[in-house]
């Protein structure tokens, strides 16, 4: 349960005159027996000549303590005795946020520090002009924090990057509430029900029950939850895809925990051709690099134009072959490629047999992670396509398939999601895209077309209403045009190197530092408006995050008579919150 927080308006300290105060940033020493914390935000003013009361707000970045008379190290102990007079004095200093009216002058030594009351800690924050402001969490003080929605939705900026240790800084936990947040919190009104979020999930089965309740989910924590004006409960509408199993016939979906709302996805081997697919296998930055990426584009364009439908389960004929899996329709392609005869039709030109046989290589690798995905043997009928439509969450099941695959997965799904949303002509309604391991689809060396559909997103997505929000154990490998495009930047607990770099500059050096220590659950959060980042710690999920919490759905729980239900087991952990 969050503690208290302090009286409203309570004098803490004056300003200090032995250390220079300035219209950015002052220090303040303490009155005896009161005490200021990180992140508390405190105010102070001063009557200017011809503009009345200045209000100088700020948040407190540094405390210090120390004994006011002592010359010696030693002398700590002849103070702690009493055999030596000094004073302990303690001091914070105050990084401004906010002066208001704007009239930059520096706080006068001596001058009271309150901290900051309902009011003022709204001004102080910017969020009295936030006219849609949605909840991240609470801060150190028990009060609700915001983030203004206007730099996501692409009003005046779009994206998120998350970066954190993996297991510890719960990147995916800050991602999935944030999105609850933004359904749930009023800011979309009318669009609410049209809004979509694509989850890309590669933690095993955890997120495949967001439309669950959490079993683990206390009173304080619902406490919380109402404090920040949300509701305590799973998200409404989940739709669920995972690739089918291997050598099943059927197509069955690839997951054990869940049954409802989960569908196979795969693509035909017609869709494979028509669509131009083959570039998304050799969709590794070393591919681009290597000397076969001219001869993907050739093979693409002649399966293409050549491939032909045959029958109803999406197999094709190419030339007088028929491929009824992706293993056939690579080795068609490697029998054209190595015959003298029909080679240059592919490659349109003169291409050195080292570079075919590199490309077919690397597309041989390929057909046991892409098989089970890329098919013409299921009928064609069926329903197969990863939709957003479906539901207002669509969660795309990743954790079964090798990253070759995953990465196919990735790219073709991103890729028909934005041309979706760049022909429709409108912005609205949005569509969020979760992608964690940033790292490894868009690198920051290389090309891939995986990188180059990210960057699309960052760079137009917020014009067609496409928001990315991006996790990463480390930005420093993510491209640079990616994060730099994000408008909100989010950190949880960072590993010392990884704090040390310079794509952490947003990072005051004493929050870098507290980054180093952070507890899963609390997050350091930077927003255009906001000079420095507001630490938050966000409420426990109201929904499953993983299959021991799921709440089996009202509509269909049913008592088994096993009262052990339900309960974790013992090499299930509960999550760090």
């Amino acid at each position: 349960m969050e503690e208290a927080a302090p009286a409203a308006g309570e004098a803490v300290g004056r300003v200090l005159g032995t250390q220079a105060a300035s219209p950015l940033s002052f220090w303040v020493g303490l009155e005896p027996g009161k005490v200021v914390q990180l992140d508390d935000v405190v105010v102070t003013r001063r009557d200017v000549p011809g503009y009345g009361p200045v209000l100088v707000a700020g948040v407190v970045t540094t405390v210090e303590a120390r004994h006011e008379g002592a010359a010696y190290d030693s002398d700590v102990f002849l103070i702690a005795d009493g055999a030596l007079p000094a004073a302990v004095v303690e001091v914070a200093e105050v990084r401004v946020t906010r002066v208001e009216p704007e009239v930059f002058v520096p706080p006068l030594p001596g001058a009271k520090v309150h901290l900051a009351g309902s009011d003022d800690r709204e001004q102080a924050l910017y969020f009295d002009v936030m006219d849609r402001r949605i909840p991240i969490g609470m801060g150190r003080d028990g009060r609700p924090m915001y983030v203004n929605f206007d730099f996501l939705d692409g009003t005046r900026g779009a994206h998120v990057s998350i970066s954190g240790v993996s297991g510890v800084a719960t990147k995916t936990s800050f991602a999935t509430f944030l999105l609850y947040s933004i359904f749930n919190s009023g800011v979309l009104d009318a669009e609410s029900a049209n809004t979509k979020a694509l989850i890309f999930s590669v933690k095993g089965e955890d997120l495949l029950f967001l439309d669950h309740d959490n079993l683990r989910l206390d009173e304080g924590a619902r406490a919380v939850y109402a404090r920040l004006g949300l509701p305590a409960r799973p998200f409404g509408s989940v739709h669920v895809f995972a690739p089918p199993r291997p050598g099943d016939a059927n197509g069955v979906p690839h997951v054990s925990a869940r049954t409802q709302g989960v569908s196979s996805f795969y693509w035909t081997l017609v869709e494979f051709c028509e669509e131009e697919l083959l570039r998304f296998v050799f969709a590794d930055a070393d591919d681009e690099r290597a000397g076969y990426s001219l001869l993907v584009g050739q093979v693409a364009a002649r399966l293409k134009a050549w491939a032909e439908p045959v029958g109803d389960g999406g197999a094709v004929m190419v030339q007088g072959t028929a491929a009824r899996t992706f293993a056939d329709l690579v080795e068609l392609l490697s029998d054209q490629l190595q015959d003298e005869g029909t080679r240059q039709q592919w490659t349109g030109a003169q291409t050195p047999l080292g570079t075919v046989n590199a490309f077919l290589r690397r597309l041989r690798s390929a057909v046991r992670p892409l098989s089970p995905i890329v098919r013409g043997d299921l009928p064609f009928y069926r329903n197969h396509t990863v939709s957003t439509s479906d539901a207002q969450v669509s969660i795309v099941d990743l954790h079964n398939l090798p990253e070759r695959a995953q990465r196919f997965v990735v790219g073709v799904v991103l890729r028909g999601e934005f041309h979706r949303k760049e022909s429709s002509g409108t912005a609205r309604p949005l569509l969020f895209v979760v992608l964690d391991e940033l790292n490894k689809y868009a690198p920051r060396e290389g090309d891939s077309p995986i990188k180059e559909i990210l960057l699309d997103v960052a760079e137009r997505g917020r014009s067609l209403g496409v928001i990315l929000i991006g996790a990463q154990q480390t930005a420093s490998e993510v491209e640079r045009r990616i994060v730099s495009n994000s408008a909100v930047r989010v950190a949880g607990r960072l590993d010392p190197a990884e704090a040390a770099r310079s794509e952490y500059g947003w990072l005051p050096p004493a929050v870098r530092e507290r980054a180093t220590i952070a507890k899963p659950g609390t997050m350091f959060v930077a927003q255009p408006e906001i000079p420095v980042p507001l630490a938050v710690a966000f409420p426990f999920p109201a929904w499953a995050t993983r299959p021991a919490e799921a709440a089996a759905p009202a509509a269909t729980k049913v008592s088994s008579g096993d009262p052990f239900q339900g309960l974790p087991g013992v090499e299930e952990d509960i999550p760090p919150f």
